[in-house]
């Protein structure tokens, strides 16, 4: 029972950064869990939560994917020696059969490359989710939004009719 608990703030603690906009314009197929390719500064900024994933994508160049616009900013105290750049583009760690899966989709069917979600694997590596999926139109976020309004008043009505009131 004890380890249970433990695991699961464990696992809260994880997170370090989310994309909630990602969610709301692109309806995900599929997901996948990538590393990230980091410098020393980078990994002390990320442990200090200097992380925004709003406004980056991925790209795939040369057969290899690369996070584009993650900003990681710097640490004055880190980075002393070191230029930084905080917008660099960032290799993602896959296996070659993911990574041919990945540009087969984005060029044959064009799907979109989004990162989700950045977060700490077992307390020392860096991983990344990353989503496949197609942007959605306008009346696909209004059909969501209305579906999950409709889920949250359905669980109103069905607590109110549990307690009778």
């Amino acid at each position: 029972m004890a380890k249970k608990n433990a695991k699961k703030s464990k696992n809260s603690s994880a997170s370090i950064a989310r994309n909630k906009r990602a969610t709301f314009d692109y309806k995900f197929e599929e997901k996948m869990e990538a590393g990230l390719s980091l410098m020393g500064w980078e990994v002390k900024s990320i442990r200090m939560g200097k992380v925004n994933l709003s406004e980056s994508y991925v790209f795939m160049r040369d057969g290899e994917a690369f996070l584009f616009g993650c900003t990681i900013a710097p640490l004055n105290t880190a980075s002393t020696h070191v230029v930084c750049d905080p917008m660099r583009s960032r290799k993602l760690l896959l296996k070659r059969k993911e990574l041919d899966k990945l540009q087969g989709l984005v060029d044959r069917k064009g799907y979109s490359i989004v990162p989700i979600s950045m977060y700490w694997q077992k307390g020392a590596w860096v991983k990344i989710e990353i989503g496949l999926g197609k942007g959605k139109k306008e009346h696909d976020k209004r059909d969501d939004t209305k579906d999950r309004e409709w889920q949250i008043e359905k669980a109103r009505t069905m607590k109110k009719a549990v307690r009778g009131e």
